[in-house]
């Protein structure tokens, strides 16, 4: 039943209506729990093509396809971060144990407010230039 609602066209599965989205912007169908399976996903083709060598992890369910990407990801090779108050669980404690084994084991866990920290401060600042001298 969950990967009946999942699929695409299903109106359990549409993007948030609030969600900023961009021309710019990589949509991608995955066809199983992970967006980094491989062959249920194109995702980490697009990704390495990219130069892209970290991945931030958030959305629902956080104990199912959430935890499935991310520990996909790091056995692929990227780094992953899954953002603790960006997920959405079926129950107290499945969230938080699913975050705790992550941690443990395979990648970092941060709230959102640390993760556009840590951004920022590897962002170039605007005063820095491209030329040499």
């Amino acid at each position: 039943m969950f990967f009946e609602q999942a699929r695409a066209g299903n109106p359990h599965s549409a993007l948030w209506h609030g969600l900023n989205t961009d021309q710019a912007d990589l949509f991608v169908q995955k066809a199983g729990a992970s967006a980094f399976f491989p062959g249920k996903c194109v995702l980490p083709d697009h990704l390495r093509r990219a130069g892209v060598d970290t991945v931030l992890i958030a959305g629902t369910v956080t104990n199912v396809c959430c935890y499935s990407s991310a520990r996909d990801a790091v056995e692929l090779g990227f780094r992953a971060l899954m953002v603790s108050d960006a997920f959405a669980g079926h129950a107290f404690g499945l969230h938080e144990a699913s975050l705790t084994t992550f941690y443990r084991i395979f990648g970092d866990v941060r709230p959102a407010d640390e993760v556009v920290d840590l951004i920022r401060l590897s962002a170039p600042s605007p005063d820095q230039s491209n030329s040499i001298g």
